[in-house]
């Protein structure tokens, strides 16, 4: 055989696996793979090598049986032994080399999107994406690489050579080679039948399986609940039921693929003994030696191994398939926006809201609506209002988490979105429900910024009160808190996010009931904070039901239904505020009454 004729043999072979992936865009997940395809050329070659010295077991039975028997000459059966033991030392080598040069090639894919799988994986959260959904690029990324590192590459490498194989069969006689070729087309049409009907069960076997993960995680993590609530029976029945629906989908999946791969498997013994059989009838009627019965069926085995390893690992190639058009289109809807070719300064003048509307995300419903209001550097808005007014969508929507529908946040006049991956540098966020990372207190401090200088933690952890009491801690600032500040109590936990809020002296610090779990001390460091900030000309805005955390503010915004009722000097609104408390919601200010009740 040429060497053009293997390139092109290599070239189909590793066409056929881009065409089994659909790699036809430019994502992040299709460069990967074309990546990896690009690096299976080598692979190719020695699949090439390999699939070429799979034929000397079938020359060697050959030449035995056609040579050897009849001069019964041990020299030449010595000499064709060791031809043979060194071609099979060759062909393992070379297996054994294309097995890890797989293992390198998924490895490197994997690494390859690492980036935007961790932007997948915080980015969901604030898409609306159902929970059960939530790490479901990680487990697809660990199954196309299973996949990849596994037998079923190899499988569609050697595909390409079977025509090798019946080649030589035809070689051997005409009616061998062509009973080799339909027996070869019908197990072949087994598999794309195996494709069609498995396809079904196998995404409906994942789909129960990422509901039972869901089921487990959030039992795991809400297991102090769980027992203090006498809710462990009720969730194992739930657990019981999610378990036995991925079940009986594993079943059906599995069932499908058994009696299928059976099927092809009785099709091959068929095949090989058919094979002996015609070879046998050839040997009587002095068609054919006996050497060309027994290669036959060595040399049919040869050419359907492939497809019986493909056969074989074909819910994983199912599941790899699915994962890969899940990734690519999880990575164009999370993709990160191209930075501005302009870097904004540092702003530090004005954050303005002109019409804002903000949705939850996955709903077109509104939860904020038309409100407009500006801030100039140094001022401190109190943000009022009855529970579920709207408040913490409002907040969300001015740091940048969640997009305004319609409407603009501005800093110094130019949109969020502007701002690129800067805008984080520049805001400051302290949410409701305080998470800290697993790193040590001087880590969740500066953000993880590794560049981060010990002077610029140790004014955010003094700007926020918190400096002495990290002192106390047992490693003081290397103190690892554990997943989720789990060493720590509610307090310090919020007084450490405050800290990371304030870090790198931000413009817009947003602060969503920041004295929630605060002692008197808590409460008093968290009102020098507020001064500092705007002392530094932050821009600061407080959701607090305690009116302790509104003092050091001098503006002042009421929402009622996700609209801005009342916007302006804090004593003036809050006189409003309790003016329309003591008529008790009647008369000429009702909402006013009722979104001040909480406060």
């Amino acid at each position: 055989m040429t060497s053009a004729q293997i390139g092109a043999l290599e070239k189909d072979s590793l066409s056929g696996l881009s065409n089994l992936f659909g790699l036809s865009s430019d994502d992040p997940v299709t460069l990967g793979m074309r990546a990896s395809a690009r690096r299976m050329v080598g692979i190719a070659v020695f699949s090439g090598v390999i699939n070429v010295l799979m034929l000397s077991g079938s020359l060697y039975m050959l030449q035995v049986y056609d040579r050897v028997i009849p001069s019964r000459n041990t020299a030449t059966l010595l000499g064709l032994s060791l031809i043979v033991l060194f071609a099979y030392l060759v062909q393992g080598y070379f297996d054994a080399l294309r097995a890890r040069m797989l293992c390198r090639v998924a490895t490197l894919f994997d690494a390859s999107l690492q980036r935007s799988i961790h932007t997948a994986l915080a980015t969901l959260p604030l898409r609306g994406v159902k929970p059960m959904l939530m790490q479901q690029p990680l487990r697809d990324l660990d199954q196309v690489r299973s996949f990849l590192s596994g037998m079923g590459p190899t499988a569609f490498l050697d595909m390409p050579w079977i025509p090798l194989f019946l080649a030589a069969l035809f070689l051997f006689h005409p009616v061998i080679g062509l009973t080799a070729l339909l027996g070869t087309v019908a197990i072949i049409a087994m598999t794309l039948l195996s494709e069609q009907l498995s396809r079904g069960a196998a995404k409906a076997a994942m789909d129960s399986s990422a509901q039972r993960q869901v089921l487990a995680d959030a039992t795991q993590r809400n297991a102090e609940v769980v027992k203090a609530l006498g809710m462990t029976k009720r969730l194992s029945e739930r657990w019981a039921s999610a378990n036995e629906r991925y079940l009986q989908e594993n079943i059906r999946a599995t069932d499908v693929n058994s009696n299928l791969g059976s099927g092809a498997k009785v099709l091959r013994y068929v095949l090989q003994s058919g094979l002996l059989g015609i070879g046998a009838y050839l040997v009587v009627v002095d068609r054919a030696s006996g050497g060309v019965m027994i290669a036959s069926s060595i040399m049919m085995g040869r050419a359907l191994a492939p497809v019986e390893i493909a056969l074989g690992s074909w819910r994983q190639l199912v599941a790899a398939r699915q994962g890969i058009a899940r990734l690519r289109e999880i990575c164009k809807v999370t993709a990160v926006s191209p930075s501005p070719p302009v870097t904004l300064p540092r702003p530090c003048r004005e954050l303005s809201v002109t019409g804002l509307v903000v949705c939850a995300p996955g709903n077109t419903k509104a939860i904020v609506s038309n409100v407009s209001f500006s801030l100039k550097a140094g001022m401190g808005l109190a943000l009022l209002g009855a529970s579920a007014s709207g408040k913490t969508s409002l907040s969300r929507a001015l740091v940048g988490i969640w997009p305004a529908q319609h409407g603009v946040v501005r800093l110094d006049g130019a949109a969020l979105d502007q701002w690129g991956e800067h805008l984080g540098q520049y805001v400051g966020y302290l949410p409701q429900d305080v998470e800290l990372f697993d790193g040590t207190v001087a880590e969740n401090i500066c953000r993880f910024d590794s560049d981060a200088g010990s002077d610029a933690i140790l004014r955010a952890a003094q700007i926020a009160g918190v400096h002495e009491i990290v002192l106390r801690l047992p490693d003081g600032y290397s103190t690892r808190i554990g997943q989720g500040g789990t060493s720590l109590s509610a307090g310090q936990r919020q007084r450490i996010g405050l800290a990371r809020a304030v870090f790198g002296d931000p413009f817009l610090v947003v602060l969503d009931e920041p004295n929630a779990n605060l002692d008197a001390d808590g409460e008093n460091a968290l009102h020098r904070a507020i001064e500092i900030l705007r002392r530094n000309q932050s821009i600061v805005i407080v959701i607090s039901h305690r009116p302790s955390a509104l003092v050091a503010l001098n503006m002042a915004m009421v929402l009622y239904e996700g609209k801005a009722i009342a916007f302006g000097p804090r004593e003036e609104i809050f006189a409003r505020v309790r003016n329309a408390s003591a008529r008790g919601g009647s008369g000429a200010h009702p909402r006013m009454a009722e979104s001040a009740r909480p406060c």
